[in-house]
């Protein structure tokens, strides 16, 4: 009697085994790779392809009979160890611990592990038993389910095979660490998430990075700023620089000024377009849709004092999930190129410090700027274009002469600068 009852928990732990298989084999199976197999030819994919279509309803029946398995196995061996132990707590004792190193082994780990490897061979072997199962079953996994959502508190039992954020996420590391995706896309798919996590003030060019034009300046002015920024598209500001009034696009100067040459002398205002306002707190994902809904390109954020921060592109938000956005000029250059007659061309972020060393300065700081780029732009008192030139004094009474090169990048940002020594009775100019 006790050899057959041996024999069925045996059996029972095994179905149950492959009931878990099939749990994490269909779990780990898209539709996607069911159409692959279909239009490969591959053998059962006609059933896998089944599955795939509704597989809630075949994970529900796999997990009601690896239960049911694993429940009657326990029974089975309670009743043994009951019949062999004289005392009935050492039977439940022993028969728990049993089943506990089982359900552990032979069903919790080693069924998911290979699931998981072969999720495409374990789902559609597991179709051919699933399918006809699922049809003698009828409701019954379905009534299952619905009375346990209705005992149990919140939505209830989820359809889709992530219950969080974290979890996809997992699944995105997973999927590139079985070269499933490559690292880029896994890190496309994060930047997809923390976007809904991104505000505006961090991807916006701030204000002090800004060109700007004044509204009473003329049209012409405004062309030849647009075509030596290398920007095209120039917040127009009116009493001050907090005071944006508009956007002026270079292709509507162009096309002003194309139609009628007499009106490159009119002021800047009447070929602007209205700006859009957002505040810097405006969550970055949000404000991307609003720009593809309005089919605008920029807009102008706000800070809480309702200041000008600075402007968005649709450009920075998209920079958020496919990394910097580079084009063909776009190249790696030393921080430092010696020229002829004590000449040195520099790049804009190098250290300000770096460049008393170049002249023989043991030690050159200044407390407002840190490189270059920022000491030229406090010269000037302006964001610096391509051109602009100013004269610095060094501490030992030398002055260098900095002029801005031509612009790179998406942001048209100043990349070199050329840095030329003066004499100390050389006049100050700016351009």
């Amino acid at each position: 009697m006790i050899a057959p009852l041996i024999t069925g928990a045996v059996l029972l732990v095994v179905v149950g085994w492959l009931a878990a298989c099939a749990e994490a084999g269909i779990a780990r199976t898209s539709s996607f790779r069911a159409d692959e197999a279909v239009r490969s030819g591959r053998r059962g994919s006609a059933k896998l392809a089944q599955i795939a279509a509704d597989p809630t309803r075949y994970l529900n029946v796999a997990l009601l009979v690896r239960v049911a398995c694993e429940m009657s196995a326990g029974v089975l061996v309670t009743y043994v160890c009951l019949q062999k132990f004289p005392e009935t707590w050492e039977a439940l004792a022993f028969a728990m611990g049993v089943m506990v190193l089982v359900s552990y082994v032979a069903i919790g780990v080693s069924p998911r592990t290979i699931g998981r490897q072969h999720p495409l061979n374990t789902a559609t072997a597991s179709a051919y038993v699933l399918l006809p199962l699922a049809r003698i079953m009828g409701p019954i996994p379905q009534l299952l389910i619905l009375i346990g959502n209705a005992l149990t508190p919140g939505k209830g039992f989820r359809k889709g095979p992530f219950a969080s954020e974290a979890e996809l996420r997992a699944m995105v590391d997973l999927a590139e660490a079985e070269s499933l995706i490559e690292d880029d896309e896994r890190r496309m798919v994060h930047s997809v998430f923390e976007l809904g996590d991104t505000l505006v003030r961090e991807v916006m060019v701030p204000r002090t990075d800004l060109v700007s034009i004044e509204r009473f300046k003329t049209v012409r002015q405004a062309l030849t700023l647009a075509l030596r920024s290398g920007f095209s598209r120039i917040p127009v500001t009116g009493e001050n620089e907090d005071d944006i009034v508009g956007i002026v696009y270079l292709k509507d100067l162009v096309r002003k000024t194309h139609i009628n040459r007499d009106s490159e002398a009119d002021p800047v205002s009447t070929a602007m377009r209205p700006a859009a306002f957002v505040p810097d707190t405006k969550n970055a994902g949000d404000l991307l849709r609003e720009m593809q809904r309005d089919r605008s390109h920029v807009a102008v954020v706000i800070d809480e004092y309702g200041g000008t921060a600075g402007i968005v592109t649709i450009e920075d938000i998209l920079e958020e999930i496919v990394g910097e956005i580079t084009d063909e000029y776009d190249r790696e250059l030393p921080p430092v190129q010696e020229l002829e007659n004590g000449c040195y061309r520099v790049t804009a972020r190098l250290d300000i410090g770096d460049l008393g060393d170049l002249f023989g300065l043991d030690e050159y700081d200044d407390e407002d700027v840190e490189t270059v780029g920022g000491l030229l732009a406090k010269a000037l008192g302006r964001v610096p274009i391509a051109g602009a030139s100013a004269l610095v004094d060094l501490p030992d009474g030398r002055r260098l002469r900095l002029t801005a090169e031509s612009p790179a990048g998406r942001r048209n940002k100043i990349v070199t600068v050329l840095v030329e020594p003066e004499e100390k009775e050389a006049e100050t100019e700016t351009v």
